[in-house]
């Protein structure tokens, strides 16, 4: 798996459905809204993010790891 930044999984998110809904420090917050329920996943916005980060943004998120590889 190759590293991401933040911005760019932000990208990939935005692209399957989730908006960011606000930011604090250096945290993006995106959402998406299914049915009755909202996923919420704060991504933080640095230039690269660790393998265990990007792992639990993608477990958070319900998509398929192969859209971040």
């Amino acid at each position: 798996m190759r590293t991401h930044s933040g911005r760019s999984v932000c990208a990939i998110l935005r692209n399957h459905g989730f908006e960011q809904v606000r930011q604090r420090g250096s945290h993006i917050i995106m959402q998406k809204r299914t049915g009755g329920t909202t996923i919420t996943v704060p991504v933080p916005d640095h230039d690269e993010l660790r393998i265990g980060t990007l792992m639990s943004i993608i477990r958070q998120s319900g998509l398929d790891r192969s859209l971040f590889a």
